[in-house]
């Protein structure tokens, strides 16, 4: 069992990483967002399989247990004896997972409570709200509805064409659920640590996929490049708007760092590659029929223990 242990809990993570890194620039930023996403959470989710196997399998080596189950421990141990830390390291890092994974659900369910909250809170029949403060920002709420939300700040810091530009961009943010996208890259990543870098990556794509979205809706992308930067340029000099759901706010502003190659990408041509979207679907189906195996291989041996 342990070459299972090898290929999904170390080498599929660093694969998709790798993927990320030589493709994620090739495709669409929206089809590259939800392609990444959920390759990272399919590759996770194969990771914790895996080492559920092993821990199971750590719990079978245990005599009392076995004795209960009727099964040999001997050759339960047998199986791995070439590398007997592999099924308590697996134990442990399962029920850290477990652990882990609760408390960011548990987290997540709050700010998403305290998103829709806020998002019913504000004073405005329509889809966008303009609130009275200096600080230059904007950003997408979630709720039912949810809110495009404007500081003053940023209101009077562009002219009307790259306001417009803004809205835009924020509501792409809604209408195609980008914090959900963001959140499942950021669970993958609490999973597995390996695939923190694709959270990144993955927050940059739905910023580009916005941008992108701005862009067809405004026909004019040079007027969404110039309004990203300006809106970069004045909330650098102000704080920005601070809010209990942070984490879930997809802010037109934020992270400076990646700015210039959003702009950078906006005055070229675009991206229209589709095709390539296929090696993270045929590695995440890959990932899947490999753990399947991995269950199968512990009942199996299981079976043989039993005899």
């Amino acid at each position: 069992m342990f070459d299972h242990f090898v290929v999904s809990v170390v080498a599929v993570p660093l694969v998709v990483w790798f993927a990320m890194w030589l493709l994620a620039d090739r495709l669409r930023p929206d089809l590259a967002a939800r392609a990444f996403a959920w390759a990272a959470i399919v590759a996770a989710a194969s990771s914790v399989l895996n080492l559920l196997s092993f821990a199971l399998k750590a719990l079978a080596e245990i005599p009392a247990v076995a004795d209960l189950g009727g099964w040999s421990y001997q050759v339960v141990l047998a199986d791995t004896a070439h590398v007997s830390w592999v099924s308590w390291f697996s134990f442990a890092w399962t029920v850290f997972i477990v652990v882990a994974v609760i408390w960011q659900v548990w987290r997540h369910s709050r700010a998403m409570h305290s998103a829709h909250t806020q998002a019913g809170m504000l004073e405005s029949e329509g889809e966008v709200v303009i609130i009275p403060d200096r600080r230059v920002d904007a950003f997408a709420l979630p709720g039912a509805p949810g809110r495009i939300v404007v500081t003053r700040g940023m209101r009077d810091t562009l002219d009307e064409a790259q306001y417009a530009a803004v809205v835009a961009h924020e509501r792409a943010h809604l209408v195609h659920n980008h914090q959900r996208l963001v959140w499942l890259a950021r669970l993958a990543a609490v999973i597995h640590p390996a695939l923190i870098p694709v959270v990144r990556k993955v927050e940059f794509l739905v910023e580009r996929a916005a941008d992108e979205q701005a862009a067809i809706e405004l026909g004019d992308r040079g007027c969404v490049a110039r309004a990203i930067g300006l809106a970069a340029l004045a909330a650098s000099a102000r704080p920005a708007v601070t809010s209990r759901v942070g984490p879930l706010m997809m802010a037109v502003s934020a992270a400076p760092g990646v700015v210039p190659g959003r702009v950078k990408a906006l005055l070229g041509p675009g991206q229209v590659r589709r095709w390539q979207v296929v090696v993270p679907a045929a590695l995440a189906l890959g990932t899947l029929v490999w753990t399947a195996e991995c269950i199968y291989d512990l009942f199996e041996l299981l079976a043989l223990a039993s005899r």
